[in-house]
Parts: structure tokens; sequence; C-alpha cells
């Protein structure tokens, strides 16, 4: 595995709406700064939803992407989905909370799945995409950063697993906000998972 595109947005309007967006990314050229906000130079506009140290970096998989050009019917830019990395031969179904990602010094620790929202809607231009994308069960993932570095296209990646029992993309998509069993539910708390959800599993 490889880092194949890194990028980064500036705030940006989406057509019909008020507000600005860091959503549109685009890859970048040279090596890139991540901390523990995430690459450096970035633009996050809503912090509320997104950003923040369990939510730093957004990473896709190579073979994710490529499924999805097949299914847009077109070439996939990176950064289309607002993503920060793009990781050659991964599929995002195979990942897990708890798995980690390593590429020189930076080493990413996998929090959540990405859950669509009306702001991704808009940026694909399809008002029937949040649905589209949870059917397809194919999440982005979320990280935090466990340590940060310089990072460029072109390094190679680690793709290490979590030891514990998995807690795999797709299936935390489909239980978002959904009451989980007293099993799952143990499971998912033993995972290094989002510190939101994990308030929300302890609340429960």
């Amino acid at each position: 595995m490889k880092i194949l595109a890194l990028c980064t947005g500036n705030p940006e309007r989406l057509p019909g709406k008020s507000y600005k967006t860091g959503i549109f990314k685009h890859a970048v050229n040279g090596a890139v700064i991540v901390d523990a906000e995430g690459l450096v130079g970035d633009a996050i506009c809503n912090r509320k939803h997104h950003g923040g140290v369990d939510q730093a970096v957004y990473v896709e998989g190579s073979l994710t992407l490529d499924w999805w050009a097949k299914e847009l019917g077109r070439p996939y830019e990176p950064g289309t989905f607002g993503e920060n990395m793009v990781i050659s031969d991964l599929d995002n179904r195979d990942v897990a909370v708890g798995d980690r990602f390593a590429t020189g010094d930076l080493v990413l620790e996998v929090t959540s799945c990405r859950i669509p929202c009306a702001t991704f809607a808009a940026r694909m231009a399809d008002p029937k995409f949040v649905k589209r994308y949870t059917v397809a069960a194919r999440p982005g993932i979320y990280c935090r950063v466990i340590r940060g570095g310089v990072v460029e296209a072109g390094m190679p990646v680690n793709h290490q697993a979590f030891a514990g029992a998995k807690v795999r993309m797709p299936e935390l998509m489909e239980t978002f906000g959904r009451r989980l069993s007293e099993v799952d539910r143990a499971r998912y708390l033993a995972a290094p998972i989002h510190y939101k959800l994990r308030a929300m599993l302890e609340a429960h």
C-alpha cells in the first residue's frame, strides 16, 4: 500500500447554500504536515460535525474509489468525497475501528466511519446521494493522529489490524443511531472508538 493522493480544501460556497464548506478538496503536490488536528492548511468550516482530534484525517481506499468510479460512470478525481488521503489497494469495507495506518513518522488510528450528510449530497449534485452512499455500504474512514509527521504521495503505508474484536466500517454505518445489544455495545466500547460515539454508547 502507498499514499496515492493527499488532499486539502479552502472554504467554498455550495450552489444554492448560504454557508461555506471545506468539502471541496484537491490533490496537493509536495509534502504536507499532519498534526493532531489533521492536514495543516486544510479548511474545516463546520467544527460541530467535522474535524476534531478523533476526526482529524479522512481516508478513502483506492479499491472503494474504483468501485465508485464505475458506479458514477466517470473517472474519480482525488478529493471528490472530501477525503484527505487516498491509500492504494485498500477496500474501506475491510477496515475496523482501531486499525492503524503508518507511513513515515505518521501514525493514524481509525475511530469511526463517514455518515453522509446534506452537504455531501449537495457536493455531489445529487439529492438522493445520502441514500445511495448508505446503500453502497462502503463508508469512508475517520482517523485520529497517534503521531504526527510529514507525508507526501508515493510514501508506503503499513496497515496494522486492530487486535481486538472487529467493528468494521459498514457495520458502524448500519448501526449508527440505533440501540445495540449488550454484546455489541461491549464490543464497540472495547475498541478505540470516536469519543462522541463512545459518549452515546455509554449513555445507553
